[in-house]
């Protein structure tokens, strides 16, 4: 399993730097004024910050391009091609990325989401499954190498489940509601918009905010090429507070976060501000708290989090080795904090 998706995963990156998004060693020229962003469909300050033109305000010298993703495994792979220069990826796809075999040079500088109910296994109405353990025998489609993977992993690990005892097929959200229509599957672990579409004919066995209760917690990120870091740091600064903001209008205006993301997803405001009310946003300044992400030499307890997270990955033989404590709090950004989150 290994073998092969470090293997997809050289293959897209070559194809990925063949098509001319960026050389390998990613953009480095302090002079080269332009931002290559990976973004994804799950609901977060990022959508506000793309459909409100947040950043482009903030920073109107620099050509700014958003490129949408399906899963964290594509924004890693778009990452090794030195494609993108700032993504949104959840944590357990960093995790990952920062461990061998792909050892990523990228850096966490913001924390988008913690995931709550808008995250969760759902069975098939049905197909008389009722809990994790009657999921033996069964198929169940995730996207391999996100937070929903690795928290099905552990959905499954805390039942007793061995992954062995069932099929796992891998699936982007979209897919995974197709194959769902077709009756397909008998499960899906997967994260709104598809998330509400499965419920209406499923039952929740597990959400990823009882996870994170149980000791498995997963996070939406934003992270950095580290060599982009290095060259536009002022670029970098900008962002994190233009995702601030956006964490703010969450908070403050859920209408007008609503219909931002609601515009993003197509989807009703309506919809948008349900679906928001299920995630779990932190105030700005909270991300500089020993708690998450840290201050400016000293690391936040994030770090911990995402080590963890490579452990477990490594005992489901998902990775090859875990990366020391040390080099992940490396790869948290904390330049700059807390003052930048709440300048």
């Amino acid at each position: 399993m290994r073998l092969k998706l470090l293997a997809a995963l050289t293959a897209s990156a070559a194809l990925l730097a063949a098509c001319g998004n960026g050389a390998a060693g990613g953009n480095t020229d302090p002079a080269k004024k332009t931002i290559r962003i990976a973004y994804q469909a799950f609901l977060s300050g990022d959508l506000i910050v793309k459909n409100q033109g947040l950043l482009e305000k903030a920073l109107p010298d620099y050509k700014i391009t958003w490129t949408k993703f399906d899963s964290g495994a594509s924004v890693n792979t778009a990452f090794v091609a030195g494609s993108v220069d700032i993504g949104a990826i959840g944590s357990s796809p960093v995790a990952r990325g920062l461990s061998a075999p792909l050892n990523i040079a990228y850096q966490v500088a913001f924390i988008l989401d913690v995931a709550g109910d808008n995250e969760a296994l759902v069975a098939r109405n049905g197909t008389n499954i009722n809990s994790v353990a009657d999921l033996r025998g069964r198929k169940v489609g995730t996207p391999f190498a996100s937070t929903a993977h690795y928290s099905l992993l552990a959905a499954l690990d805390k039942a007793g489940v061995k992954e062995s005892e069932l099929t796992i097929v891998d699936l982007e959200p979209q897919d995974i509601q197709a194959a769902w229509t077709r009756g397909d599957l008998d499960a899906a672990y997967t994260w709104l918009p598809s998330l509400d579409e499965l419920k209406k004919t499923g039952k929740v066995l597990i959400s990823s905010r009882e996870l994170a209760a149980a000791g498995k917690p997963t996070l939406d990120l934003g992270v950095v090429s580290t060599a982009f870091a290095a060259a536009h740091p002022d670029a970098v600064d900008a962002w994190r507070k233009a995702q601030a903001k956006a964490l703010d209008i969450i908070a403050q205006n859920p209408d007008a976060a609503a219909e931002a993301v609601g515009k993003e997803l197509n989807i009703s405001t309506a919809d948008a501000k349900h679906q928001l009310s299920q995630g779990v946003f932190l105030k700005p300044a909270d991300l500089a708290g020993g708690e998450w992400l840290g201050t400016d030499g000293k690391v936040g307890d994030l770090a911990k989090n995402l080590h963890a997270a490579a452990q477990f990955l490594k005992t489901q033989n998902k990775i090859d080795a875990v990366p020391d404590l040390a080099t992940v709090e490396k790869a948290i950004y904390t330049k700059g904090l807390p003052g930048v989150l709440t300048s």
